[in-house]
């Protein structure tokens, strides 16, 4: 019995890897301090950008919806029409367009949350 390797056993090899480690690792970091940006004009603490469910929580209740809503990014489909809603009303709530909303908070939200946090753009909550 000679064990070869299947196309499903390198590309598990591959997902666990050292390198891809570091890369996934490094864009949770840039993506934690962007983050800290946005929440500490929204009045949270920044270090909670660190913390990997907190700062989507955090997210949620920055968009203007409870944090109990944001147990709806497990449900499949409707995370992901979720994931808009919040987008366009984070956007709306530091005074961006629906355009900056879909493209850079929900498509790269990256890219977003450093214009959001870096920029000149001010937190005001929409009323409920």
């Amino acid at each position: 019995m000679n064990p070869s390797n299947t196309p499903m056993d390198e590309a598990v090899a591959a997902i666990f890897s050292g390198t891809t480690s570091l890369i996934v690792i490094a864009f949770y970091v840039v993506f934690a301090i962007a983050a800290w940006k946005m929440f500490s004009k929204a009045g949270y603490p920044g270090i909670l950008a660190f913390i990997p469910i907190v700062n989507v929580i955090l997210v949620v209740k920055i968009a203007g919806y409870s944090a109990w809503m944001s147990l709806l990014y497990l449900i499949p489909i409707v995370g992901f029409i979720f994931a808009i809603f919040v987008a366009l009303r984070l956007g709306a709530n530091f005074g961006k367009g629906a355009g900056f909303s879909v493209f850079l908070l929900w498509m790269f939200p990256i890219i977003g949350y450093f214009i959001i946090g870096l920029g000149d753009a001010r937190y005001q909550p929409r009323a409920r």
